[in-house]
């Protein structure tokens, strides 16, 4: 998802000479073959997108994936930039690896504060050895590396595989299967959207064009050891995002909340005002942007 707005957004600036990779054709946790592809092609700019991610459920059961594939991933291609002269690499690190109850709205400065949220700290560790990566060899070695933050994504591209998916596009497909059936069901009466948690926690949620836009503008513009938050500053209860996407959707039947199920962080919002003061602000509304994603999606 994220790749693939980066794509769009340079080549709508006019960029064509790209070096790209499926995941097929280079393994990225293959240090050897991430070595020969860097000797081959000789990048000048990097844009380091790939990751293993997931929700809370796919973070909790592989853990130990998570960790492996996400720490090989980074460490091979910042090392591997460093070692080729790669000229700039933006890392996409994640807000997920900020404490669990750090106090909101998070500032940049409170990484490495505080404990992480059980649940996805496997994956948290790794993206923070990446930002420390990018801090480190631009410490030693001079180099000009950065990375950022990004708050919860949505948009063109996503992952809707209800094991894996994150929340928004697990409702958004949730809801349009359940209002599909309820179509089908002649007294209209439908199977109730069963949603985990309380509901109660709150996030922040950015669409994908905007997170290409702001990574567009820091590689032309900044240069820092501080990984830059990237978000709206704005957040919303599940709860409240929940009804919103049953609303776009059109789903007339009854939810229900699991309590049984893990709710995350209580909240996380970011600290934009840095990125503000860089000259970057998000420009797609929340309920705008699902019902595009929504319309491409399933509509067309």
């Amino acid at each position: 998802m994220v790749g693939s707005a980066i794509l769009r957004k340079l080549e709508q600036e006019g960029y064509s000479n790209f070096i790209l990779r499926t995941s097929k054709e280079l393994d990225l946790t293959n240090q050897q073959a991430v070595s020969a592809f860097f000797e081959e092609e000789k990048p000048e700019y990097v844009f380091l997108a790939a990751a293993k991610v997931g929700g809370i459920e796919a973070n909790n059961t592989y853990r130990a994936q998570f960790l492996y594939e996400n720490m090989m991933i980074q460490n091979n291609v910042i090392h591997q930039s460093y070692v080729h002269g790669v000229k700039k690499l933006l890392f996409l690190a994640s807000s997920c690896i900020y404490p669990k109850l750090s106090p909101q709205p998070i500032k940049e400065d409170f990484l490495l504060t505080g404990g992480l949220e059980p649940t996805n700290e496997p994956y948290s560790i790794a993206k923070i050895a990446g930002v420390k990566m990018c801090e480190n060899y631009n410490r030693q070695y001079g180099c000009d590396f950065i990375s950022v933050m990004p708050t919860n994504l949505y948009g063109p591209n996503d992952n809707y595989d209800l094991e894996t998916a994150h929340v928004l596009p697990a409702l958004l497909r949730k809801f349009h299967e359940a209002k599909m059936q309820e179509e089908k069901t002649v007294d209209a009466r439908s199977e109730p959207v069963e949603l985990w948690g309380s509901g109660n926690p709150r996030r922040e949620f950015l669409h994908v064009d905007d997170l290409a836009e702001a990574c567009f503008h820091l590689m032309q513009t900044y240069k820092g050891n501080i990984s830059v938050n990237i978000g709206t500053g704005k957040d919303i209860s599940i709860k409240v995002l929940a009804e919103l996407i049953r609303e776009i959707v059109g789903y007339k039947g009854k939810l229900i909340w699991n309590k049984d199920k893990p709710d995350g962080t209580p909240r996380k919002l970011l600290d934009v005002s840095l990125i503000h003061g860089l000259g970057w602000k998000h420009r797609i509304g929340l309920e705008e942007g699902i019902k595009e994603v929504y319309m491409n999606k399933y509509e067309k």
